[in-house]
């Protein structure tokens, strides 16, 4: 396909391999589209190493800032756990390029912990249960951070029918006539009761203020909750150098986008803050609930960590929440939330013990491939995602990028990597090698094109009406005085009849079979002579017929070694004096002599010719006799006696022999087996009948059909009650 590309841009976007030669006078004897090719074609054909146009992906390292080992202090502005920071890719499509990411999850960091309880009416006992939750959950965080933070915020539903009750008589008491619980507050949405703070005493008496609410359906209005304190970041009090954590305590299911349909709400979540003077959701009668996509992107923003705590009856339709919202974990709540600290505690661990990159912004052209190489130092392709870590471990992440095609010249791009629930991100900036660096000599009206075309990259892009390698030719401009300077004799084919003659210059043909080339096309490069086949016996290059052999070669085809090592006999003369070495093998001329070194044979006397002698036999000899029939011969050092091998026929009469009786053997011992089998059969088929002792025109299985029944016939008629009547 690099015959097709006519500029270098063309040649780079046919494969990553594809590399253009813009030296001005290369290829004028060889072929039209010869530019563009591998990098060592270009090279082998005469191309200087500076005129290659070949770029490659490329990538080079911006930011990187060394990884902290451990977090102290309140301020936290130099803690980096991801490694590099910024990078910037320079790209070529087709052609990937990899570099490394590192995360390690720092010691003692800090943390901000959120709680978000449901105040529907089944939660009542929860709430008496939490009444202390503050200062028992900060003693039990501080032994993993030394910085903790907490706030509490509350939700029901929305307040509007069919989700709550409605009725006059409930507005200020949902409760009312209800005998169980006869006093609640109304439904709200969400409530922020206490932003982020490190005086638990305050999270205790927020607590305690707290009443439950009524709400008419089971679904509650949580993700609503979720949702503002996530992006309400300034009034919540998330701080950016810090691990966030929402927990989400519930004992129902959740409301969904498109629930606010049955109360009539059809607009969608604009996904924004909605918290009035009150530190109340304003918009909760106004805007459906938020889909599951929008609540996981505004928590991915954020980097907030969410923790369902739930009862076991939900556990599954939450678990597969955490499939579709990243950096999510749920866990069982128990009754009345007596666990609520081990599983906070749990699930912060969890948390922690595991690292999973995700990206920003990825643009579509860009394709990427992750592989983990986690604590074992296994490399894992595919994966971008690291657990059983401990605090302190450092993971690697190994990403390929490759781009699909090329923009308009000129666009830069980026997205970011980051690591789930962390504020630490990579920027990535990529820019594209689309172009070749020739193309900046561009020249207009070059006179190197006869001042009629665009020189650029070694080759004249001419004006319409002219052609020629430098335009020097207008079109049709064919007569017998141009065709001449295409022959390379008188009488023969113009260009060799491989070529187009134009501008008085031949242009070959391409070919399957390899290059042709020459001023008059009359060379190639697969016309040489072939030695089993291959072109001068795979030892040389084929050059314009004739092969160039490489070294330690010699011969027409290139099929003669010029070493001699191997003609070197054991008493250490060249073919034991006994001939020349030719092409690395002796060639004897002594009579009798034979073998790679021309050993000379014994002398073996005819009557050994019809003997054979028990002897050590040491040495295979040729004795070629009077009628030149060669017949093979052992001599003994020892006992002076010849003997002849054994004859071919009686070899060949013996295998058969063999083989015929070791089959008729098989076939002998496979009639036993299958006859003793047989009878063994028959003894128990034999046996069998033998204790059948009913008669033959009995069979025991059988059963009359006609069954007789005796029935009474004297009747008391008298005493007998017959419909209601006495008789």
């Amino acid at each position: 396909m690099s015959g097709s590309a006519t500029s270098c841009e063309e040649c780079l976007l046919i494969h990553p391999s594809c590399a253009w030669c813009a030296e001005e006078d290369f290829g004028r004897v060889g072929t039209l589209f010869s530019r563009c090719d591998l990098s060592q074609n270009l090279i082998y054909r005469g191309c200087e190493a500076q005129f290659i146009e070949h770029p490659r992906s490329v990538s080079s390292i911006l930011k990187n800032t060394p990884l902290s080992s451990k977090s102290s202090g309140s301020t936290q502005h130099d803690v980096i756990q991801i490694q590099p920071q910024k990078i910037s890719l320079s790209l070529r499509p087709g052609d990937p390029t990899t570099f490394e990411v590192q995360v390690r999850p720092v010691e003692d960091y800090p943390v901000d912990l959120y709680y978000l309880m449901d105040l529907s009416l089944s939660m009542k006992d929860d709430l008496d249960t939490i009444r202390n939750l503050g200062t028992k959950l900060a003693e039990e965080m501080k032994k993993l951070t030394s910085n903790f933070r907490l706030g509490f915020g509350t939700f029901v539903d929305k307040n509007m029918s069919p989700f709550s009750y409605t009725a006059p008589k409930y507005q200020e008491n949902p409760c009312n006539g209800y005998k169980p619980f006869p006093k609640c507050i109304p439904s709200f949405g969400f409530r922020n009761l206490l932003s982020l703070t490190d005086k638990v005493d305050r999270f205790n008496e927020e607590v305690q203020k707290q009443m439950v609410s009524r709400n008419r359906d089971a679904p509650e209005g949580g993700f609503d909750a979720i949702l503002q304190a996530a992006v309400c970041k300034e009034r919540i009090g998330w701080r950016k150098e810090a691990y966030h954590l929402l927990v989400f305590a519930t004992d129902d299911v959740p409301h969904l986008a498109l629930d606010g349909k049955l109360a009539g709400l059809v607009q969608p979540h604009d996904g924004q803050c909605h918290l009035n003077d009150k530190n109340e959701y304003s918009a909760s009668t106004k805007m459906d609930y938020p889909s599951l996509a929008l609540l996981g992107e505004k928590l991915a923003e954020s980097n907030i960590f969410l923790i369902f705590a739930v009862t076991k009856r939900h556990y599954v339709l939450y678990k597969n929440f955490t499939a579709l919202i990243p950096g999510t974990t749920v866990e069982i709540l128990d009754q009345s939330s007596k666990n609520i600290i081990q599983l906070i505690v749990t699930a912060y661990n969890n948390i922690r013990s595991k690292v999973e990159l995700s990206v920003w912004d990825h643009p579509e052209d860009l394709s990427l491939a992750f592989t983990a190489i986690c604590q074992d130092g296994q490399p894992l392709p595919g994966l971008r995602k690291c657990a059983d870590l401990k605090i302190g471990d450092t993971v690697s992440f190994n990403v390929s990028i490759d781009a699909q095609n090329c923009p308009p010249q000129g666009t830069q791009k980026s997205f970011t990597i980051k690591p789930v629930g962390f504020k630490d991100r990579l920027e990535v900036v990529v820019d594209y090698r689309c172009s070749c660096g020739c193309t900046r000599l561009t020249q207009a009206n070059s006179s190197r094109c006869s001042s009629v075309g665009i020189y650029a990259c070694g080759t004249c892009r001419c004006e319409p009406g002219y052609r020629g390698a430098h335009c020097e030719c207008g079109e049709g401009e064919v007569g017998t005085a141009n065709l001449a300077a295409c022959r390379e004799a008188d009488g023969k084919q113009v260009c060799s009849g491989r070529g187009e003659c134009t501008c008085n210059q031949c242009w070959c043909f391409e070919s399957e079979f390899g290059k042709i080339y020459g001023t008059f096309c009359e060379c190639d490069d697969f016309s040489c002579a072939r030695h089993k086949g291959i072109l001068c016996s795979g030892h040389g290059d084929c050059h314009c017929g004739e092969c160039k052999c490489h070294a330690g070669y010699i011969g027409d085809n290139c099929d003669c070694s010029t070493e001699t090592a191997a003609c070197v006999s054991e008493d250490g003369r060249m073919c034991s004096g006994r001939g020349s070495c030719v092409c690395g093998r002796c060639q004897c001329t002594e009579p009798g002599a034979f073998g790679d070194t021309c050993e000379k044979c014994p002398t073996c006397p005819d009557a050994c010719a019809t003997k054979r002698y028990d002897t050590e036999l040491t040495v295979l000899c040729l004795y070629k006799t009077e009628n030149d029939c060669v017949m093979k011969f052992t001599y003994s050092e020892h006992a002076s006696e010849c003997a002849a091998a054994p004859d071919a026929a009686t070899v060949l009469l013996a295998v058969v022999g063999s083989i015929l009786l070791v089959g008729i053997m098989l076939l002998a011992i496979w009639k036993l087996v299958i006859t003793i089998h047989d009878r063994r059969e028959f003894a128990n088929f034999q046996s069998a009948r033998s204790r059948a002792r009913y008669e033959m025109a009995s069979n025991p299985l059988y059963k009359q059909p006609i069954s007789t029944q005796p029935v009474e016939t004297v009747f008391q008629m008298h005493g007998k009650s017959y419909n209601g009547g006495v008789h």
